[in-house]
């Protein structure tokens, strides 16, 4: 999951979880997931692509703008 491209489709910001769509190659699709922001800052508008930095299973990562 780590280095991952996705985009974000639910805002994630500063105590707030959005979530992601992130193409998983080893499932042949495109899966949802919920995300924080790794490193605190300016929230990330709908649209964004992010990259991601952490996964904690089952469904959760931490990303940063691409």
């Amino acid at each position: 999951m780590i280095g991952l491209v996705g985009r974000v489709t639910g805002r994630i910001g500063a105590g707030l979880v959005g979530e992601v769509m992130v193409r998983v190659p080893e499932r042949l699709g495109t899966e949802a997931f919920l995300a924080y922001l790794a490193v605190p800052g300016e929230p990330l508008q709908p649209g964004t692509m992010v990259v991601v930095v952490d996964y904690q299973p089952p469904r959760t990562v931490y990303v940063e703008p691409f």
